[in-house]
């Protein structure tokens, strides 16, 4: 799969050198030495993956980072001759997805970008799954309906094909959640909050835990779930 590549760097030979590598392996490559001509690029074109320096003219990789993340979700590697550990913690708390240090290795570059890529496209995937899995959902009064389940949430009864499907206090609680809330990717913090008085010492580890009773009650393949989709990340 091709992507398109947007390199940010200041220094013709470093951009030269990268851009020759991204394109033999088939990739569109744009070039912006500043972050004005980043903008221009970004303004016209649907970019991919954004190979960004830290040491520019004017705005700095960091600002530059943050504006990007702002309004797009553009997967970011930052590429600089920075090595303090503050500088990289700071890319990546500003919405970088990673952090290559010069003199770079344009092989190591490419596969970086090449494992980025896909590990966003399988989000993207999973997200197409749930969207298509919940637009099946019909409301009826209290009664949800969706693949062959039916779950009246005021009667506190989930059937799939007419046979009862017991759920405890905290498992009704989370489906609860889910239902309420379709076609939206909810965090463990999130959950916890909906559930918690319902769950003694609740933890990261609740979630989890009521998550994997609740596929292994109601999705044909664990390994391939339908219904409860983990967004990592």
């Amino acid at each position: 799969m091709t992507y398109k590549i947007l390199i940010v760097e200041d220094d013709p030979i470093i951009r030269m050198k990268i851009k020759g590598h991204f394109a033999q392996a088939g990739h569109t490559v744009f070039e912006a030495d500043n972050g004005v001509g980043m903008k221009e690029i970004l303004n016209r074109e649907k970019i991919d993956l954004i190979l960004l320096d830290i040491n520019l003219p004017g705005e700095d990789g960091i600002q530059l980072t943050r504006d990007v993340r702002n309004t797009s979700d553009i997967a970011i590697i930052m590429v600089t001759g920075r090595t303090d550990p503050i500088d990289r913690i700071l890319g990546l708390e500003m919405g970088a997805d990673d952090y290559v240090t010069k003199p770079v290795e344009p092989r190591e570059l490419l596969v970086r970008a090449k494992n980025l890529l896909w590990r966003i496209q399988l989000t993207r995937d999973a997200l197409e799954q749930a969207e298509a899995a919940w637009s099946q959902l019909e409301k009826d009064d209290s009664t949800f309906r969706f693949l062959d389940f039916e779950f009246d949430v005021a009667q506190r009864q989930l059937s799939k094909c007419q046979d009862m499907v017991k759920l405890t206090k905290a498992e009704y609680e989370l489906l609860v959640a889910f239902i309420t809330h379709p076609n939206r990717v909810l965090g463990r913090d999130r959950l916890l909050n909906l559930i918690s008085h319902r769950v003694d010492t609740p933890s990261d580890r609740t979630v989890d835990v009521l998550i994997r009773r609740l596929r292994n009650k109601m999705e044909e393949s664990i390994k391939n779930p339908k219904i409860f989709i983990t967004i990592h990340g």
